[in-house]
């Protein structure tokens, strides 16, 4: 209690801030951007253009209200550059994110994530206000564990096209730090899951099934990840922003437990009352040298740097997201989970 009263009173400082957030409309940045807006921030939501100026996440949302909208792309460099004017913070979280499109089309991901990221540092590297820009990157940087728990120094080996997009965007992103003097931190979130998350990621497609179907079509179960509810995440990552210890630094950003795709789906069908019946999608199975193994991060530094810390349990994190599927399961298709 008193660790969360101390991260309430560090983060009341973002209140009246000029803030900047690209991937707005996204799963985690949908989260974040209402989260700095309750706390009083100056928000800008930064999307990408398309005819029909989609707010993705935040279509419905209340922040609305409380928030500036700015479209463009982040391979635009004019579009960025008016984005970022006179910005406090930026949270860099726009990125091409799913893994086995990724596969089909490496140079997309490259051009959005690595050359975006960098034209996003060249854009703010002038600003005279900036005070830091928190770089979202990936915990599948890492690749599968060599060590568990996998601190910071863990050796990086990319097994994806994306991953390997997400740690050239880590790298640019440092090296610029120390090129221009750009106050920059970059975060790695292990897996993250909630509701509004993609019904292609691996929790919504479990609990889409248990609801649609009462059995489960899956890739391989025997991966473990170390999974962390939005709440605790978008926490973590405006603790990471306003720490003065944390520029120059990667920080992870996660529970420090790991559990099997398998026992996920225990802990679903406990919920639904359902009794587990998997059978494999050979569609969702990763290239054999490309499935990461295991996955547990250490947040040992996280919390020593800037107070980082989890508050909802897996099983906790799970119901809410349950919920949330629940209130709306008709509105989503076999189609929509799958690849």
């Amino acid at each position: 209690m008193k660790n969360q009263r101390t991260q309430d009173k560090k983060l009341s400082e973002l209140k009246g801030a000029k803030i900047l957030v690209t991937g707005a409309g996204g799963f985690i940045g949908s989260h974040l951007v209402e989260f700095l807006a309750s706390l009083g921030a100056k928000v800008t939501a930064f999307f990408r253009y398309t005819s029909g100026a989609s707010l993705g996440n935040l279509t419905d949302s209340p922040a609305l209200k409380k928030i500036k909208v700015a479209f463009g792309d982040m391979r635009d460099s004019e579009s960025l550059g008016r984005a970022v004017a006179n910005q406090n913070y930026i949270f860099h979280l726009a990125a091409q994110i799913a893994i086995p499109y990724s596969y089909l089309s490496p140079q997309d991901f490259m051009e959005v994530n690595a050359l975006g990221t960098t034209n996003l540092l060249m854009a703010a590297k002038s600003s005279k206000k900036l005070e830091r820009i928190l770089v979202a990157s990936t915990s599948e940087v890492y690749g599968s564990a060599k060590i568990t728990p996998m601190d910071e120094d863990h050796p990086q080996n990319p097994q994806s096209p994306y991953a390997a997009s997400k740690l050239a965007a880590e790298k640019i992103s440092l090296a610029m730090a120390r090129s221009y003097e750009i106050p920059v931190t970059v975060v790695r979130p292990f897996n993250c899951y909630g509701p509004r998350q993609s019904a292609r990621a691996i929790i919504p497609t479990i609990i889409l099934q248990g609801l649609q179907r009462g059995k489960f079509e899956l890739g391989s179960t025997f991966p473990k990840r170390d999974f962390s509810f939005v709440e605790d995440t978008i926490r973590g990552m405006a603790l990471a922003a306003i720490s003065p210890k944390t520029s120059g630094r990667t920080l992870n950003l996660c529970a420090g437990e790991e559990v099997s795709i398998a026992w996920l789906v225990k802990i679903v069908c406990k919920q639904l009352e359902i009794r587990p019946d998997i059978k494999t999608d050979h569609r969702r199975v990763r290239p054999k040298n490309s499935e990461v193994s295991r996955l547990m991060g250490d947040n040992t530094l996280a919390t020593k740097l800037c107070g980082y810390e989890t508050r909802v349990s897996l099983e906790d994190g799970i119901e809410q997201t349950i919920r949330y599927f629940r209130e709306r399961v008709d509105d989503f298709r076999k189609e929509d989970y799958q690849l």
